[in-house]
């Protein structure tokens, strides 16, 4: 997956916004929280993770601890040819729902079904 197809994907969620944050990163948030990024200028990416995930999921090449972010909860991947597309998108979306989830019921209504 390329950074395009990347972003195509991320906007394509529901409730989507996009903003270029701390001078490198562009920043994919619902309800402006963010659930994924990116670094324009390497490749990287963060996004939040099942805590009972991690450690296999840092144990792949490619995938660390999330650096600045919640210890457990958010993973760093080298770029984004570390997981397979599908896999990709998957992980992304379940991101995004991880940080929906908390948010006031009445903000999630507006998102669900």
């Amino acid at each position: 997956m390329d950074i395009e197809m990347f972003r195509e994907y991320c906007l394509s969620l529901p409730g989507t916004t996009e903003d270029v944050k701390w001078d490198d990163n562009l920043c994919f948030m619902i309800e402006k929280k963010i659930f994924v990024m990116s670094s324009l200028s390497g490749g990287n990416l963060a996004m939040k993770c099942d805590p009972e995930e991690f450690d296999e999921l840092i144990a792949r090449d490619g995938i660390s601890q999330a650096y600045h972010l919640a210890k457990r909860q958010w993973i760093g991947l080298a770029d984004l040819e570390v997981m397979p597309a599908a896999e990709l998108k998957k992980r992304i979306a379940e991101s995004r729902q991880m940080v929906l989830d908390k948010l006031p019921k009445k903000v999630r209504e507006k998102y669900s079904g």
